[in-house]
């Protein structure tokens, strides 16, 4: 094979078509199995100018996280139109989730399924990124809840669990809609609100579900 010819263009841009590649082949291949030969292949570009540019393979797949996880977290900011009713701003927010996730699998791939088992420092860029999103979910719940109770001290503890819940099932969700080619973005969206609503929304009714008195259990 002979050396592969690069045009002239802004480092940015082809930092930027490295890390596509990068991406697509962390995604569909993982991260041990991965090699800078195809990734610098697929860029169109010499693996010493990936080295040059990137440095090493894990800080290759440090900045693909990065850039693919701060992508997500604005998918889902920009989805939401916070003068909307409570079900619709989760509604918006589930949808473009969902929607980012499918048009970028293998994006997806690295972030749910390559970097959380590969340990750090990649589980911790991971990790930032959930934080950030559980936040805003439960900033959008806790809203919400604070109208519906007509309690504007109601305290974030309140709807943190619940935040924590519903983002631990889209990402669940995500990976069962990408490798099911006939469930479509908004179907996902929608198996996740319903599911999800009916309890939210018997919970800002104040009808919350408790369990049963059983005396004959443990306390605790």
């Amino acid at each position: 094979m002979g050396a592969v010819k690069t045009k002239r263009m802004p480092r940015a841009v082809r930092e930027q078509q490295m890390l596509d590649a990068a991406v697509r082949t962390f995604g569909r291949r993982g991260y041990m199995a991965a090699s800078m030969d195809e990734i610098a292949e697929l860029a169109g570009v010499s693996k010493p100018l990936v080295y040059l540019y990137l440095n090493s393979k894990e800080d290759l797949f440090t900045a693909c996280i990065r850039r693919e996880a701060a992508a997500l977290v604005v998918a889902v900011r920009s989805g939401v139109r916070t003068e909307l009713p409570a079900d619709r701003q989760l509604w918006e927010g589930l949808r473009a989730f969902f929607t980012h996730t499918s048009h970028y699998p293998d994006a997806w791939s690295v972030l749910h399924l390559q970097a959380r088992t590969h340990g750090e420092p990649f589980a911790s860029e991971v990790a930032k990124m959930r934080a950030e999103i559980v936040e805003f979910v439960t900033q959008l719940i806790l809203v919400a809840a604070r109208e519906a109770h007509r309690d504007p001290d109601l305290p974030e503890s309140e709807v943190a669990g619940l935040a924590e819940a519903l983002v631990g099932a889209a990402e669940s969700l995500a990976d069962w809609a990408n490798s099911t080619p006939t469930v479509t973005a908004r179907e996902a969206a929608a198996t996740l609100m319903n599911f999800a609503w009916s309890g939210l929304g018997n919970l800002m009714d104040g009808r919350p579900w408790s369990p049963p008195d059983a005396p004959h259990e443990a306390s605790g």
